[in-house]
């Protein structure tokens, strides 16, 4: 089954695409990536979506344009996608759509809003589309998030048996930075640790009047000076505080909250301030786990600066990117999604239930059908391992 991955992030920059090959074999499930992009989002439909994420107000009319246009814009991906298969032809889709709001009150997800509309992607492909992903989960008690975990969960299993008492850890470095801890003979535990680009590129936009919108290669950062008395003001953010699972985004690391924060800081070392405030929240999380292995993955991995003050405090461990598993560090999210696309025609829960809080796994989202009767595939037993082969 060929499955192509949709998902914008916290970034909310553009669709990153990923069409997947999967094959069951035993309890091994392997899968070869065909194809993988990134499709910015047109300036005019960026603008209006941050002009309408928190702490922004909107309307209903401004909701209903963003749906439409978003799921244009993920329509027109998963097209591109198909036009560079070898044959142009896949089997599912599966989008996560566009986060535009995570309600979370004293440490729980009331409800969780992502946009972009499945029919416009159903009636550009003609296949059918599952969405609607994190909403089950929540539903089932649990934060809808990180889902990215089940693909974690897979693919590091064997990585996690040589050493029993140290958990291997996968981190994304996206806006937010979120880790999965995989330990042989525990739970699975996977949650948002805090901003990882979120705060920084919120400043870049800011000093650059809107003219850049994150750190080339941390170079301000690495410009700059770290103010130690914001450091230490921001690191008492409470959020770092609360006990896993849980769950963040720019609903609480936006502008305003930097704006409340951050005056009379000259840019270079308020750059460098928020870089060292990631490297620093990270790495306490996984000195705190354990971990010697540490995957990465994420946009945040291009920023040399952030990647280099992160590495000086976690050893004795060890740093890499998930190239070492076959998941290239931009494509590993929309993989993840390609995955729980395949789980869900399966009927196999696409959530991991002690990383996201739920009261169980869960089976994720509703299909769409494409242009014929929608058939499914006959159930399957659940694969205890993932082994990606990224050839594209």
């Amino acid at each position: 089954m060929i499955v192509i991955g949709l998902i914008s992030g916290t970034s909310h920059d553009g669709v990153d695409v990923a069409a997947v090959d999967f094959r069951l074999g035993g309890d091994t499930l392997r899968g070869r990536l065909l194809a993988a992009a990134t499709e910015p989002y047109p300036p005019r439909l960026r603008a209006r979506l941050v002009a309408a994420l928190p702490p922004a107000t909107t309307s209903a009319e401004a909701v209903c344009r963003l749906d439409t246009e978003l799921g244009q814009a993920f329509a027109a991906a998963a097209a591109g996608a198909l036009a560079r298969l070898p044959d142009g032809a896949a089997d599912l889709l599966c989008t996560a759509g566009q986060t535009v709001f995570h309600g979370v009150e004293d440490g729980r997800v009331w409800g969780t809003l992502q946009l972009g509309q499945p029919a416009f992607l159903a009636e550009a492909t003609g296949l059918p589309v599952v969405s609607g992903l994190r909403a089950r989960d929540v539903a089932a008690g649990g934060h809808g998030a990180p889902l990215v975990s089940m693909l974690d969960v897979l693919t590091l299993a064997e990585l996690a048996a040589p050493d029993p008492n140290a958990p291997v850890a996968a981190l994304n470095l996206g806006g937010i930075a979120n880790v999965t801890l995989v330990r042989p003979g525990v739970p699975p535990m996977a949650y948002d640790v805090g901003p990882a680009n979120a705060l920084i590129d919120a400043a870049m936009v800011r000093l650059s009047d809107g003219r850049a919108s994150l750190d080339e290669g941390g170079r301000m950062a690495a410009s700059g000076r770290v103010d130690g008395a914001l450091l230490e003001e921001l690191l008492a953010e409470p959020y770092y505080r609360r006990s896993p699972p849980k769950t963040t985004g720019k609903e609480l690391f936006n502008g305003a909250y930097l704006d409340a924060r951050a005056g009379g800081v000259n840019d270079a070392d308020l750059v460098a301030t928020l870089t060292a405030l990631t490297a620093e929240v990270v790495a306490r999380e996984l000195c705190a786990s354990g971990a010697r292995r540490i995957l990465v993955s994420g946009g945040g991995t291009h920023n040399e600066t952030l990647m280099d003050w992160l590495a000086e405090r976690i050893p004795p461990a060890s740093l890499a990117t998930t190239e070492a598993l076959g998941l290239p560090v931009e494509a590993k999210e929309a993989m993840a999604f390609a995955l729980i696309g395949w789980l869900t025609a399966h009927g196999l829960p696409g959530s991991v239930a002690s990383c996201t809080g739920a009261t169980d796994d869960r089976v994720l989202g509703s299909i769409a059908p494409g242009a014929g009767p929608l058939r499914l595939p006959r159930p399957v037993p659940m694969p205890t391992r993932l082994v990606m082969d990224a050839s594209a």
